[in-house]
């Protein structure tokens, strides 16, 4: 199994004094309230970070792309990952990912093949839609999310792999195009798409033969996603291999499991009361309504776990230490041992080869996010690198 650090690269100075009386932070977050000495301090300290995970054996790291709030300062995970690529040596850098719906193919497919030329082949592309703050921002009409996303990503392929391409689409255009660079892998950089619950990303990645990564760690939501996949690959004539899964976890390495609630508790606490999807909406229902997702896009999903599908904010605005007690129960929070059988166990579960592991839930302090690199490193990553997932379709 591979081992890769996901890492939102928050903004280092925690900001919930911000917080007007409805509980959220100012949308939008104006400069005033913007740091520069604390953003250089941000990147650093990441890059830092990169670095160790690269001297420790970790097989990667992971970053996306987002923009205009301190939830994450990766505003263009190219530039991270150029960065990236001059400080290590062997770490694959996978930009998790990409938002096609709101960039030029052309550029991106040019700017991704310079990457794997500038890291000798170890990116990995991924290919996401943005979320609804995203588009606003840029313009990008949300009804629209969707059919740009597939025909940018289409764009991207044949750029990478045809001698030259053509293509003519309702959004985007080209004319007898060759880029220079190309990607050092062939035909292409590994391709892989964030699914939360849409059926229609499901489906795509399936028809595309693109490897997902289910961005929820809810059992049974996660258990519907995989067996959808599955359903639409065999469709399509393949099988569902180890590669094809990406699992996400936070876990915690502690010398117990109240060590763990008592040092990473807090910060996860911060995550999801303050930072997550600051200026967004979250709820199915308000992003059906905006466009952004379609009237069926959850009708594969069984009764049971439709709330967790639906995305409540107060699910993540209202979470108390005592939550996190109660919920710690269940997490890959505790003991090496403890940690290392959940991974485990959720990884042969779903069948997925890499598993993403955020050691850095809600901005934690660089001396306790290295610690945590560190001491994951040492007592859990052997482990979980020697096991081999056995894929059950």
């Amino acid at each position: 199994m591979e081992v890769v650090v996901f890492d939102l690269v928050p903004y280092a100075e925690h900001v919930e004094h911000l917080k007007q009386d409805d509980g959220e932070l100012p949308w939008p977050l104006a400069k005033r309230y913007f740091d520069p000495a604390v953003a250089v301090r941000t990147y650093a300290e990441h890059l830092d970070a990169w670095e160790e995970l690269d001297r420790l054996g970790y097989d990667g790291v992971g970053f996306n792309e987002h923009h205009t709030s301190p939830y994450g300062l990766m505003n263009s995970p190219n530039l991270l990952a150029a960065s990236a690529a001059q400080r290590t040596k062997r770490l694959k850098l996978h930009i998790y990912a990409n938002l096609l719906p709101l960039h030029d193919p052309i550029r991106l497919a040019e700017e991704l093949a310079m990457l794997d030329c500038l890291s000798n082949g170890r990116i990995v592309a991924g290919f996401g839609r943005g979320i609804p703050r995203e588009h606003a921002v840029f313009g990008v009409p949300m009804a629209e999310s969707r059919p740009r996303f597939e025909e940018a990503a289409e764009i991207i392929r044949g750029l990478w792999t045809e001698e030259v391409f053509s293509f003519e689409g309702k959004f985007w255009s080209c004319h007898d195009v060759a880029i220079w660079p190309r990607p050092v892998q062939q035909p292409h950089p590994p391709i892989w798409v964030p699914v939360t619950s849409s059926k229609e990303t499901i489906e795509w990645a399936a028809r595309n033969n693109v490897s997902i990564t289910p961005g929820v760690e809810h059992p049974g939501l996660r258990a519907d996603v995989l067996r959808h996949y599955t359903d639409c690959l065999h469709e399509h004539g393949r099988e569902r291999t180890a590669e094809h899964v990406h699992l996400s976890m936070s876990p915690y390495v502690a010398d117990s499991k109240q060590q763990a609630i008592d040092e990473a508790g807090p910060y996860l606490r911060y995550f999801n009361q303050t930072l997550f999807s600051h200026g967004n909406i979250t709820e199915h229902d308000l992003q059906r309504k905006a466009g952004y997702v379609s009237d069926s896009s959850l009708d594969y999903v069984r009764p049971e776990n439709l709330p967790a599908a639906q995305r409540a904010r107060a699910d993540y605005r209202n979470l108390t230490l005592d939550d996190i007690v109660e919920r710690a129960q269940q997490w890959p929070w505790g003991t090496a041992d403890e940690v290392t059988q959940r991974i485990i166990e959720h990884a042969d579960a779903t069948g997925a080869g890499r598993v993403l592991v955020n050691l850095n839930r809600g901005a934690m302090p660089q001396e306790l996010f290295l610690s945590q690199i560190r001491r994951f490193a040492k007592e859990v990553l052997p482990a979980l690198q020697a096991h081999d997932v056995q894929v059950r379709q």
